[in-house]
């Protein structure tokens, strides 16, 4: 099944489940792109169905609505990105853990950004009930940042007037980046989580050193 020949797919399609049926996942795909660059609300199901051969009626096959394509999109790239940040490695130095969040954090954001822009800008077009559950989700992903920040604040390795705000702006920094990194661009993932790791310990009141 042929997909958008522009779309970065070694960056979205990898997200998917393998219990997904192919054409499934093809939608999944072509989507990501059509709300990336269209928007939610002016992307329509003839433009997902189209961009990979198919008519319109086969997306209600796999989802109940535009709406539940969406909802799988964004509920599967907060899961991706919150297994992401919990892969990360706790040697109990709480420095280099928390360096070792943020890498992982913008590494994520910086190798699927097309999917996370659309995980993170198109939130109003959920139901009421399908954003409540994305907005758990980020409460434990923040939880998981915030728990180790109050850590190294407790133990004087980081020194910040108010956690939640700190945490906030850390998270902001690593997942803003979505809206203008290029996977063709002068930063790799790597190199550009290596710098905001720094730059991020650096906010959190830590002299820099080695991660």
């Amino acid at each position: 099944m042929a997909l958008p020949p522009d779309l970065p797919v070694g960056a979205v399609g990898d997200l998917w489940s393998d219990d997904l049926p192919e054409a499934a996942r093809a939608l999944l795909t072509s989507a990501v792109l059509c709300f990336s660059r269209m928007g939610f609300h002016a992307a329509t199901t003839r433009d997902i169905t189209a961009a990979i051969g198919l008519s319109p009626g086969a997306l209600y096959v796999h989802f109940p609505s535009k709406e539940g394509v969406l909802y799988e999109i964004v509920r599967t790239g907060h899961e991706r990105a919150l297994e992401a940040i919990r892969s990360e490695r706790d040697d109990g130095d709480t420095r280099v853990y928390v360096g070792r969040l943020v890498t992982g954090l913008v590494v994520w954001h910086a190798r699927h950004h097309t999917a996370a822009r659309v995980c993170q800008y198109e939130l109003a077009g959920l139901s009421t009930e399908h954003r409540a559950a994305v907005l758990e989700l980020r409460r434990r992903f923040t939880a998981v940042l915030r728990s180790a920040v109050t850590r190294g604040v407790r133990e004087g390795v980081f020194d910040v007037p108010d956690v939640n705000r700190s945490v906030r702006a850390v998270v902001s920094l690593g997942i803003d980046l979505v809206r203008w990194y290029s996977i063709d661009g002068a930063d790799s993932p790597e190199a550009l989580a290596d710098y905001y790791a720094e730059l991020a310990l650096r906010m959190l009141g830590a002299t820099p050193g080695t991660r």
